[in-house]
């Protein structure tokens, strides 16, 4: 069976321009890409919700499932050990696609959710108390911002937001006004699941360290995309999820500086995350295990450094290169359309593109469009303060992977057009 370097090798010349890659043989390792339905093959323009897998990383999973199901780190027999080392080795990987100084800095949870919900409820509750502040911005997912407003409640602490201008960019001076001694953490998206906008994470870092404040950086949009160094970057926590990555659902990653995780508490109580345990005292792992209480998603591990291996297979580099001129094809497509309104134009951009059409509401252009057999999202994205901030209710969004091509855009301008047909 090849590995997904192999399978790969010859759509990708390295001595080719970044933007050459071989889509035709890549689309062809993603079934989903092939699915048909009354005769027609679905276009799928959903990957800010999830990315389709290819036949690497499934099968991996299946092979796991099928000749090392064991639990890991607690067995003495070989299927134990086997399983043990493809868990470890899934987390080097993770290492390296990162940039992560150390191995025990990558905390495997079930995704960027529960690795932000992690920092919140222990750096967070460690360090935040009452008139603290806690810095988000205006583009931020639910998951960005429900877990520190629940801290800020729980602790009598104010949750102050960075503003955008109209074209879904971060105003900077205005957040590096809100910085202060009362300032205890910033939690920013490297890049917007409703907007696009690829954020200036670096210079939002460096202001927040000249006062001493960490920074965790939501990487959900950004790992998919985007080459990732966190130690370049010197972000204290980075968090994102497999599922958009090309890897199973149900697993993730916090990323987070050594120094720090010491010192907070465990999240959860349980196995494999405790040296000894009596009715007095529990003594606590040390680092990655302290946090990765119970039996993990050991089959989801697994699959996320297969999801690792054939990403750079490619080379992330080549993917932002490749995703950036589809976005710019796609965004001409979508600006020659009379009546489309594209919402977050910010001059730095990832491949989302959210949209809306006179006369139509998002949930109708999503609809017409599946009758096209194009996937779309429609609604607010779980991002509903930013629908609040463009006065409208939701957008319909298309957004893009390397594994899209520019027939797939094409057909997202007919939908459009079936869209006019309907509401003009």
């Amino acid at each position: 069976m090849a590995t997904a370097g192999q399978q790969t090798q010859s759509a990708v010349d390295k001595t080719a321009p970044l933007t050459a890659l071989d889509i035709e043989r890549i689309r062809r390792e993603f079934p989903a890409l092939h699915v048909e339905r009354d005769g027609v093959t679905q276009v799928y323009l959903d990957n800010a919700a999830t990315s389709q897998k290819p036949k690497s990383v499934i099968e991996r999973i299946d092979r796991y499932y099928r000749s090392e199901n064991a639990n890991v780190h607690r067995g003495m027999h070989y299927l134990s050990e086997v399983a043990t080392q493809a868990y470890e080795e899934s987390r080097k990987k993770v290492q390296r696609f990162l940039g992560v100084p150390l191995s025990c800095e990558v905390i495997f949870t079930r995704g960027t959710t529960e690795s932000i919900n992690l920092v919140a409820q222990t750096y967070g509750r460690q360090s935040v108390g009452k008139d603290d502040e806690v810095i988000i911005s205006a583009m931020e997912h639910h998951s960005n911002i429900v877990p520190w407003q629940m801290l800020c409640e729980e602790k009598g602490a104010k949750l102050r937001v960075i503003p955008m201008t109209d074209r879904g960019e971060l105003i900077l001076e205005e957040y590096e006004k809100l910085l202060s001694s009362r300032t205890k953490l910033v939690s920013v998206n490297h890049v917007s699941n409703a907007l696009g906008t690829i954020n200036p994470v670096r210079h939002i870092i460096e202001k927040a360290h000249e006062h001493g404040v960490p920074v965790l950086v939501d990487g959900a949009q950004g790992a998919a995309h985007l080459p990732i160094d966190v130690k370049e970057l010197d972000c204290d926590f980075y968090a994102c999820s497999a599922h958009k990555m090309v890897g199973p659902t149900g697993i993730g990653v916090l990323y987070g500086k050594a120094e720090l995780l010491n010192k907070m508490p465990p999240f959860m109580g349980g196995g494999d995350m405790i040296l000894s345990v009596t009715f007095e005292k529990t003594t606590y792992s040390s680092l990655p295990y302290k946090f990765e209480a119970g039996t993990p998603n050991i089959a989801g591990t697994i699959g996320l450094g297969a999801a690792v291996d054939y990403l750079e297979s490619i080379g992330m580099e080549r993917i932002a290169a490749y995703e950036h001129e589809l976005t710019q094809y796609a965004t001409s497509l979508l600006e020659s359309i009379d009546g489309v309104h594209l919402v977050g134009t910010a001059r730095e951009k990832a491949g989302v593109l959210s949209f809306t059409m006179e006369n139509a509401h998002p949930h109708d252009i999503g609809q017409i469009f599946s009758d096209c057999g194009v996937a779309i999202r429609a609604g607010h994205h779980c991002a509903q303060p930013v629908m609040q901030r463009f006065g409208i209710p939701a957008t319909a969004r298309a957004s893009l992977a390397f594994y899209n091509n520019k027939e797939d855009l094409d057909a997202m301008a007919d939908a459009i057009k079936k869209v006019k047909e309907v509401f003009d």
